[in-house]
């Protein structure tokens, strides 16, 4: 989003009381951790009357992290959105390829990942290796990516840390991983911000795109698919070091066979969605998180081995993804006080988990000393947590061992509006910084 979006958000005003609270207004995103205490005190399980899948159906913002926790760790019972579309989509008499405004990650799920087991395997076998816990094989290429991206600032100077640093460094890493020509990435990146139009410019808890929106997502992501289908063709037959060549090669052990082009894209698409947005808006709440904080730069600068516990506890102050609905009730349920109806969407509010004073003792405090401060909720958890978690860790603190070796200074820069992008994602739209590189 460019800075001249700005004027295009409107501001909202602060909420004081339940009745204030609104996360998915326009400019909402302003006042989210405004919104969050009141909602964990007097509505954590809060209805949005005919605000499910039907009109006839209601929808529930969960914020408590017990009621999330109890319901990522549980598909079964609490079904993935996701689940009731492939059963959809398999139940049709066209072909999914060939449906409209369908994209490839779900393709491919119909045959890759439609069971919980199936799903274990697919990030063991498939992800695991590349942006999982695998994801330490890359640590040398994003050192090199990081420093390059510093070689280009200023020695001394200020600087949009969005434009020069949070943005580019995820786009980079992930062609890399990939396998992708370097010269490819601007057009990477566009295709990227057409996978999360939804997420950005889509309407209510649900992400709705009208029909307009879908049409121009589409069309953009068209020329991604095909993009992507040549690149799979060309490394089944000169495979290289990257993961298409990887995914090309393998055989599937749950399916006892190689993966087909359709299933690869589906895979490649959904790297793009996860492994650029997000570690972009966690890079950009970390730089603000320091600058907000005096002594915060030079306590880390001093003492490296505490990068990994503030990695952690910005993920959980400012999660990328503020919420999904994700979930739905496959038997009436009970949360706290609360009656949840059978087929009720659940909206699971992972930011406000994050800081629920019940599990987290002064829950809007950044401490270096929390421990198990892993335990937040913002890559989910259970066996659908994210599967690029492990290259977004590793990419965040690689970035920071760097810039906090190679700059001498770092705050703010003399204009910053502080303003997000619409959407659920905590995107900032432009982050001024001042720095001194060190000679």
């Amino acid at each position: 989003m460019t800075t001249s979006a700005l004027s295009e958000i409107a501001a909202v005003g602060c909420p004081h009381s339940i009745d204030d609270v609104d996360l998915f207004g326009e400019g909402a995103q302003e006042h989210w951790y405004d919104a969050y205490p009141i909602l964990l005190r007097d509505a954590p399980v809060c209805r949005l009357p005919g605000e499910g899948l039907s009109p006839q159906s209601d929808a529930f913002i969960l914020s408590r992290y017990e009621d999330i926790n109890r319901v990522v760790k549980d598909p079964v019972r609490f079904t993935p959105i996701t689940t009731l579309m492939l059963e959809q989509i398999a139940a049709a008499d066209t072909p999914p390829e060939e449906m409209d405004y369908i994209n490839m990650m779900m393709v491919s799920m119909l045959t890759l990942r439609p069971t919980i087991e199936l799903w274990r395997a697919h990030r063991k076998e498939l992800t695991d290796p590349w942006v999982g816990p695998g994801a330490e094989r890359h640590r040398e290429m994003i050192t090199q990516q990081v420093d390059h991206l510093i070689d280009l600032f200023p020695d001394e100077g200020e600087l949009n840390f969005v434009q020069a640093f949070a943005r580019p460094l995820p786009q980079q890493v992930m062609a890399r991983v990939l396998g992708f020509p370097a010269e490819d990435i601007p057009q990477l990146a566009e295709w990227g911000e057409a996978q999360v139009m939804p997420f950005v410019y889509g309407k209510g808890h649900l992400n709705h795109l009208d029909q307009q929106q879908l049409q121009a997502q589409f069309a953009q992501l068209d020329g991604f698919k095909e993009y992507v289908q040549d690149t799979v063709k060309r490394k089944r037959s000169r495979p290289g070091e990257d993961m298409i060549s990887f995914l090309t090669q393998i055989s599937f052990t749950p399916l006892d066979r190689k993966l087909t082009d359709l299933e690869i894209n589906g895979i490649v698409y959904a790297m793009v969605l996860g492994g650029l947005e997000t570690t972009q808006y966690a890079l950009e709440q970390q730089a603000q998180l320091i600058c907000d904080r005096p002594g915060m730069f030079a306590a880390l600068k001093a003492d490296p081995s505490l990068l990994r516990t503030f990695i952690e506890e910005s993920l959980r102050l400012r999660a990328p993804t503020q919420g999904l609905s994700t979930r739905l009730t496959s038997q009436d349920e009970i949360f706290g006080d609360v009656e949840v109806p059978r087929g009720s969407v659940l909206h699971l509010r992972w930011a406000a988990a994050n800081v629920d004073p019940a599990e987290f003792d002064d829950p809007m405090d950044l401490k270096l000393d929390r421990k198990a401060s892993s335990r937040h909720l913002s890559f989910s958890a259970g066996p659908r947590v994210c599967p690029g978690a492990g290259i977004s860790r590793l990419e965040q603190q690689v970035a920071w061992t760097r810039l906090l070796a190679r700059l001498d200074s770092l705050s703010y820069g003399a204009e910053n509006p502080f303003a997000h992008q619409p959407g659920i994602m905590l995107g900032t739209v432009e982050l001024n910084l001042s720095l001194r590189k060190i000679a």
